[in-house]
């Protein structure tokens, strides 16, 4: 295959990624060969339930997994580098800089015993972007930009002060401090009240276009993919189950769980019951062979429990992994038709 171009090479490429923690038992994958890629000006949403690897995944890339957690093995190469091979200094030159990460919970991100401006103005100052004349004058500006009112004078609250949506904008101001190519954003929305959401989101969505920022959203919430992600990646026990864009996923999803995540979402008729997924999340290390959401899939035949499935086309663009969509599967031992996606549905 020929080699790309730089400028039609993605801007992250995640290449087999794998994450274990290391256990009395042996190691165990939290994040299993996980493989997608982020263009510039980008959304990449990654979705799943709690428990899938999403963090993991996360923290993995910026390569911040703490003890008993490794990253065993893969790539991640960003603008043309493996982030795997660099020394930790100039990894630390990439985080904030290059590559910024917005935390789930605020109040546990930001040092409850520094001002928030002192917090900011660290960023500028660590990677070269203020002197100290002039950080206070960029911190306050970086407020201002993320809706903060009266940031002349919030720039000397604690984090205590604020509210939670108000702490959140500051972690989002510290993340764009430095201009960075990519943002990652960790459930930046999961401990707000709906209103206080979809502020953020709208916050973020303006960031990215006015900075040209590639993102990856962290996300259990499949109604904030659909209107902020350009493409999904779903994620099930450590592994990406299915990716493609947002638009052909919500129409037409190709793997039983990805099914399951969008019956299970609010919005049907007035006192129609939610359809849950039955069972729950494999714990690791106790994956079942096979693809590991055979226990639970309603669509699951004889070849299911064999081995994990390889990705296979769905539709431009879009691949899952599920024998449903070999062309080379066995039927059902019936001798019926093998299920399809649009009879799963």
């Amino acid at each position: 295959m020929p080699s790309l171009n730089q400028e039609d090479a993605p801007l992250l490429r995640v290449d087999r990624l794998t994450t274990v923690f290391d256990t009395a038992r042996g190691p165990v994958p939290a994040v299993d060969a996980v493989s997608f890629e982020i263009r510039a000006g980008e959304t990449l949403g990654l979705v799943g339930e709690s428990g899938s690897g999403k963090s993991v995944t996360a923290l993995s890339i910026i390569r911040l997994v703490q003890p008993p957690g490794r990253i065993a093995s893969g790539r991640v190469m960003f603008k043309g580098r493996d982030l795997m091979t660099l020394g930790e200094r100039e990894m630390q030159r990439v985080r904030g800089a290059d590559i910024s990460l917005i935390f789930q919970e605020p109040m546990t991100a930001l040092n409850p015993v520094f001002r928030i401006g002192d917090q900011i103005a660290e960023t500028l100052l660590v990677h070269g972007r203020a002197t100290r004349r002039d950080a206070r004058a960029k911190s306050i500006a970086l407020l201002r930009s993320v809706r903060i009112p009266n940031a002349d004078s919030r720039i000397d609250d604690y984090p205590h002060q604020l509210s939670g949506g108000l702490r959140q904008r500051v972690m989002i101001a510290i993340a764009l401090a430095c201009q960075p190519a990519l943002v990652i954003a960790d459930e930046p929305t999961t401990a707000l009240d709906v209103t206080i959401q979809a502020e953020i989101l709208d916050l973020l969505r303006e960031m990215k276009s006015a900075l040209g920022l590639s993102l990856l959203l962290i996300t259990h919430d499949l109604g904030v993919v659909a209107g902020t992600a350009d493409r999904v990646a779903v994620m099930y026990a450590g592994r990406i189950v299915e990716t493609g864009p947002v638009r052909a996923i919500f129409r037409h999803p190709g793997h039983p769980y990805t099914r399951g995540l969008l019956a299970s979402m609010p919005g049907g008729r007035p006192g129609e019951r939610l359809r849950a997924i039955d069972g729950s999340v494999p714990l690791l290390g106790e994956l079942p062979p096979g693809c590991a959401f055979t226990p639970r899939c309603p669509d699951r035949f004889d070849r299911c429990p064999t081995a994990p499935p390889p990705d296979y086309p769905v539709g431009a663009g879009q691949e899952a992994k599920c024998y449903l969509h070999d062309p080379a599967a066995r039927r059902p031992a019936d001798g019926s038709r093998q299920p399809e996606r649009d009879a799963a549905r």
